[in-house]
């Protein structure tokens, strides 16, 4: 017993030791992270990106003796441009032939738009240096959801907008209900041809467990200040006075998007295309929800032949908490997306 007794308190020792340590090093890491708690933007030149690619793929197709003779003219190449470049840099001269560039940003929707954190820095660095030539391409992924968070990540786009720098939307995929609150901002959007586009409506729905708590002789108490403070809740019994004022807010909520999206697209006919269905990116372009047919990688490859192409990109680091959170929250909007997926299109 005693050679337990001192075993059990040789493991309480270690325990208390390896718990020491892993509160000392969660500290070390939080306060690591409270200094780059901001995140960084990231710029990555989509144009050299493709040249490499050319390049790479021009490579392959020669035989030994003539890659040699390519690696070999390539280097003299880029010696001379730095050599080119450090003299003008000695002198202050900029290189004239600077071309305008287009600003691609990436935006891929959840449920309750959190991406728009990152929008909104992304928004802001763009415009901290963007040039009257210059523009801007978003690639848009999104089905919707909340209406406060679609709200401001459109606002954001508006910000563009109101500055007049040429806004183009991309949509590959899909572009709907808050997704193209979003796209309706740009001046041009071009889709993809089974890009799922439109579903300008709004939805709600709530469970209501009053009857089985009712059942199980459980009685729920709701206090409220304020007539509509609650309408319906998920476990008190409803009365149909709030199922009423329910749908009066569903459609004062509905009536603000269809005016936000006529505001935008004023050729549309709102009533005609606002009734929550959706389209496919050929049958939008019959009805006006977007101006072009095609890929964003179509629509930027084009653009590279007078242009400079920069993605930019906004990383927030991630708590130690979230890393572990996240991916769990991340999983469950995957399981929502799906859910929408199977309810608003035929699976094929």
């Amino acid at each position: 017993m005693e050679l337990l007794s001192q075993y059990g308190l040789f493991l309480a020792k270690i325990a208390t030791i390896v718990v020491a340590i892993a509160v000392v090093a969660t500290l070390i890491v939080n306060l690591t992270q409270r200094k780059r708690q901001r995140g960084e933007l990231r710029i990555t030149n989509l144009s050299e990106q493709y040249k490499e690619m050319q390049d790479d793929m021009s490579v392959a197709l020669l035989d030994g003796p003539q890659q040699k003779l390519w690696h070999k003219a390539q280097k003299k190449k880029h010696k001379l441009e730095a050599k080119n470049a450090k003299a003008n840099a000695k002198k202050g001269v900029t290189a004239s032939g600077d071309k305008p560039k287009v600003w691609v940003l990436d935006f891929k929707g959840s449920m309750d738009a959190h991406e728009v954190t990152a929008l909104r820095e992304e928004v802001t660095a763009v415009l901290a240096v963007i040039k009257p030539q210059d523009q801007v391409v978003l690639r848009l992924e999104s089905p919707g959801g909340v209406v406060h968070g679609y709200g401001l990540a459109a606002s954001q786009l508006q910000r563009l907008r109101d500055k007049n720098i040429p806004l183009t939307i991309a949509v590959d995929k899909v572009a709907a209900s808050g997704g193209y609150m979003m796209a309706c901002v740009g001046n041009r959007i071009v889709s993809a041809p089974f890009a799922i586009i439109g579903s300008i409506g709004v939805v709600a729905q709530i469970p209501n467990f009053h009857r089985f708590l009712k059942n199980k002789d459980i009685d729920i108490e709701l206090h409220t200040a304020g007539q509509y403070k609650r309408t319906l809740t998920l476990l008190g019994e409803n009365t149909e006075e709030g199922r009423q004022k329910f749908r009066e807010d569903l459609n004062e909520t509905h009536h603000l998007f269809k005016d936000f999206v006529h505001q935008m697209r004023p050729q549309l006919d709102i009533d005609q295309v606002a009734t929550g269905e959706h389209w496919y990116g050929q049958q939008a372009l019959e009805k006006g929800l977007v101006d072009e047919i095609g890929t964003s990688d179509d629509l930027l490859l084009g653009l590279m032949e007078g242009h400079e192409v920069l993605n930019v990109r906004y990383l927030q680091r991630k708590k130690l908490m979230d890393r572990f959170t996240g991916s769990a929250a991340e999983s469950a909007d995957h399981l929502l997306m799906r859910w929408w997926q199977r309810g608003q299109k035929p699976m094929m």
